[in-house]
């Protein structure tokens, strides 16, 4: 073993365990902010980034339509982001948390995945799904960790 390499097996590491980025996904729904509450915890007690991800729906067939969908999906972004700034004013010297908001486009399984790689994320933590339909043909959650690629928590 070289001299250098030695300094550096024996050197001990603080604070470099654990995530470092959480990426939770919201949508408005009870069980997404839930997953905001649990995945803030998270963040604060591994001093991790939490990245408050919000992916706006593609409706080509509602725009053909002529239904205002960006407009729709730009005011639930608003809402969303002004609900979030209002919990974390709440929390203010009681609980730090580093956070930031992000909105992608797309569906909801696309968006988390560009969201987390983008962001380089070690954690991603989703709701999980309200709708019936999703036990047959699969829920965003259930996508994301057979995906595979970052460990994922889902919060009922």
């Amino acid at each position: 073993m070289t001299e250098q390499h030695e300094q550096h097996a024996h050197r001990f590491e603080r604070g470099t365990d654990g995530p470092k980025v959480v990426v939770v996904g919201v949508d408005g729904s009870d069980s997404s902010l839930r997953a905001a509450a649990y995945a803030a915890g998270l963040a604060r007690r591994q001093r991790a980034l939490l990245a408050v991800v919000y992916v706006q729906p593609v409706l080509a067939a509602g725009a053909a339509l002529g239904a205002p969908v960006a407009e729709t999906t730009d005011e639930i972004a608003e809402d969303l982001i002004t609900y979030i700034r209002e919990s974390a004013e709440r929390l203010k010297g009681i609980f730090e948390v580093r956070w930031e908001f992000h909105t992608f486009r797309g569906d909801p399984y696309n968006g988390l995945v560009k969201a987390a790689d983008e962001l380089k994320a070690d954690a991603v933590v989703v709701g999980a799904s309200e709708q019936a339909g999703h036990r047959i043909i699969g829920s965003v959650a259930v996508r994301l960790v057979k995906a595979g690629r970052w460990p994922v928590t889902v919060v009922p």
